[in-house]
């Protein structure tokens, strides 16, 4: 059975952005809004974050519980674990996710400058330069068996996708406008010729792109 290198929830805005300029610690998406640009996944009943009962059911939180569903690894760009630039001078840095990040496999982290694994609770995040092919057949090996999920950001999913290594792509597209920033597309056109794509737009104001390999 193969192995499917899986996008799920990824965010953008409606003129494709998936962040802002100007990642800092203190601002992980730059000028973007995080809590607006997620907002509608924050808002279901499956997000696990969500620290009372209730939350919405339907589209909106079928897609939150696809985010884990047989996911043994995970890859993902150096600006999605830290706001540093160029050679690692802070290995304290150890991600915006505390103790016990969200994974749960293990993590690649797409970087130029190497340095040594270490595992927080049951994640333990691989840095790693490579090809997206070797990256992934790195991933692949990790997650025994189950799929490979890349979690952004927008200019990593485009070397993969620019690469022809992307089974399967959801995108949340967002009724904002950011301007600038990392942008993953001009237009969710320019992958028809890999993809077949359903688009479907859900009451919390969210759009909706599935993507699917032809």
């Amino acid at each position: 059975m193969s192995q499917l290198l899986r996008v799920h929830d990824f965010c953008v805005s409606k003129d494709g952005f998936g962040a802002g300029v100007g990642q800092s610690l203190e601002r992980p998406f730059g000028h973007a809004d995080p809590g607006l640009m997620f907002a509608w996944a924050g808002a279901t009943a499956s997000w696990p974050n969500r620290t009372e009962p209730g939350g919405s059911r339907g589209l909106d939180d079928y897609m939150t519980r696809e985010v884990d569903r047989n996911i043994g690894a995970e890859i993902m760009g150096r600006n999605k674990f830290s706001p540093q630039r160029g050679p690692w001078l802070d290995h304290t840095w150890q991600g915006w996710w505390g103790d016990e990040p969200p994974f749960h496999t293990p993590v690649f982290v797409m970087t130029h400058h190497e340095r040594p694994s270490f595992t927080l609770s049951d994640t333990t995040f691989h840095f790693v330069d490579g090809t997206p092919a070797d990256v992934l057949a790195q991933a692949r090996a990790a997650a025994q068996g189950r799929d490979v999920r890349l979690g952004g950001g927008a200019g990593t999913l485009r070397q993969f996708l620019d690469a022809g290594l992307v089974d399967t792509m959801h995108v949340a597209v967002h009724d904002v406008e950011l301007g600038a920033g990392a942008r993953l597309w001009h237009s969710p056109q320019e992958l028809l010729d890999q993809f077949h794509l359903d688009v479907v737009p859900s009451p919390s104001g969210v759009v909706h792109h599935l993507f699917w390999r032809k």
